[in-house]
């Protein structure tokens, strides 16, 4: 956001200029003040849903869509007003003239064709992240918001967060020197001795249990190879699963690159090599290291990002005392004069130990954000774009699912532990062109969008 932009001084020239915004809706415009309401339609009520809704509770929900009743109970009956449906097909063209905005909280596979049937129809939306299933869809469908002038925002919460613009005025202070190593790390889906947090490296089960009567079964497959109903895959263990999630990288993934992208100032990587425990067909496997190489960036000096995941993580710097604790997750800068850490629960710190009491803290050059979704709802009253409107959020995705693209290619013998180059101005791999098949999905008949 800008500098000179906050909350507090937006609405006071809002109030005391009747401010008037433009919303594209359908092909027409529609004036709005700036204290009045949106209309929103969500899709998801039940799960993750929940907190986008309370996100954005403030305005009019209208509508609320989701596969399953049951589950969606709670969203149901804090909002006894909203109209329901169980195809946000139907909601959409049903409501078309009711709708303002769109919130789209479902698993994966789904967020891309939800989301370009809203914005289609001139609404502002709110996805999830990560933004979509593949890198040619973040790619689509940026494109897709930007044509329509329609206000985006991912849901990365953390990109609203003063820890996103802490690293980044550590970075812009030279705090620790230029920096050519980055490293994040998960322990999911694993979660180490405490269990997991979903299954990822199992075959696909051979049981058929009944659909649960509340569920829609045939609508939450969507845009995916049709398959039996079974609780490994709903309501929640598909993020494991590559027709319906994204692995620990789509979950996690978004929220640790944002800061790191922004602080260093990244764009897309100029190659991706993954090596991993066993690959299948079915799900993501149980561990994975993906290294991201990126080219120089004016003042900024080559860097190579690395992801971990499964528990695994990078090999403790010389820079961390005995006592220094690097958590289950965590981002790590290395620079040629120190190292910045953070597990994100506690913020960054500087090491040596030394040379962070020398320092002290970066100056606060950067402004603060009024919030994830009130970023977004301001967007869509005319203010400024939204931190991760879908022009920051679309490339951002395309980069995390880079490392998707490096796993699954292990299936091929001839691309195994294979570097692969990326040319993201043709979005294609330059040294390989079996890998390319992994760029997009195919959709059931009936999901084509």
């Amino acid at each position: 956001m800008p500098s000179n932009f906050n909350r507090r001084s937006f609405m006071k020239a809002a109030s005391t200029s009747a401010a008037a915004f433009t919303i594209l809706q359908a092909g027409s415009a529609r004036t709005y003040a700036a204290n009045d309401k949106l209309d929103i339609a969500c899709i998801g009520a039940g799960g993750r849903a929940g907190s986008n809704i309370r996100g954005v509770e403030s305005q009019n929900i209208v509508a609320l869509c989701d596969v399953d009743w049951q589950r969606a109970a709670e969203g149901f009956n804090k909002l006894p007003n909203a109209k329901r449906f169980r195809d946000y097909r139907v909601m959409l063209s049903e409501m078309d003239s009711e709708i303002d905005a769109v919130v789209v909280s479902t698993p994966d596979h789904h967020h891309f064709p939800a989301s370009m049937a809203a914005i289609r129809q001139g609404k502002h939306v709110y996805c999830e992240k990560p933004l979509t299933h593949s890198i040619w869809e973040a790619r689509e469908l940026t494109k897709a918001a930007r044509e329509a002038g329609v206000a985006t925002q991912m849901g990365n919460q953390a990109q609203a967060s003063k820890d996103t613009r802490i690293i980044q005025e550590f970075v812009m202070d030279n705090a620790i020197g230029p920096i050519r190593e980055v490293h994040i790390w998960t322990d999911r889906p694993s979660r180490g001795l405490h269990g997991e947090y979903w299954p990822q490296g199992v075959a696909r089960p051979t049981d058929t249990p009944a659909v649960p009567d509340t569920m829609a079964w045939d609508l939450w497959i969507g845009p995916a190879p049709a398959r039996p109903y079974h609780p490994s895959y709903a309501p929640f263990n598909w993020r494991g699963w590559w027709d319906f999630g994204t692995g620990a990288l789509g979950d996690i993934g978004c929220h640790y690159f944002d800061p790191v992208y922004r602080a260093l100032k990244l764009t897309a990587p100029i190659s991706v090599e993954a090596v991993s425990t066993r690959v299948n067909t079915e799900t993501y496997p149980l561990g994975s290291v993906v290294t991201y190489q990126f080219a120089a960036r004016n003042e900024m000096p080559p860097v190579t990002l690395t992801w971990h995941d499964g528990g695994l993580r990078p090999p403790r710097p010389d820079a961390l005392k005995e006592g220094n604790v690097m958590a289950a997750n965590g981002v790590m800068l290395v620079g040629d004069e120190g190292v910045i850490l953070t597990d994100w629960d506690h913020g960054w710190h500087l090491f040596p130990e030394e040379r962070a009491k020398d320092y002290g803290t970066p100056p606060e050059v950067l402004a603060r954000s009024p919030g994830h979704h009130e970023e977004w709802i301001l967007a869509c009253k005319g203010g400024p774009k939204a931190g991760s409107n879908f022009d920051w959020a679309g490339p951002l995705t395309e980069g995390v699912l880079l490392g998707n693209v490096a796993l699954r290619s292990q299936l091929r013998d001839d691309l195994t532990q294979k570097k692969l180059l990326w040319d993201s101005e043709n979005l294609s791999f330059t040294n390989h062109d079996a890998a390319n098949q992994f760029l997009r999905r195919e959709y059931r008949d009936g999901w084509h969008v």
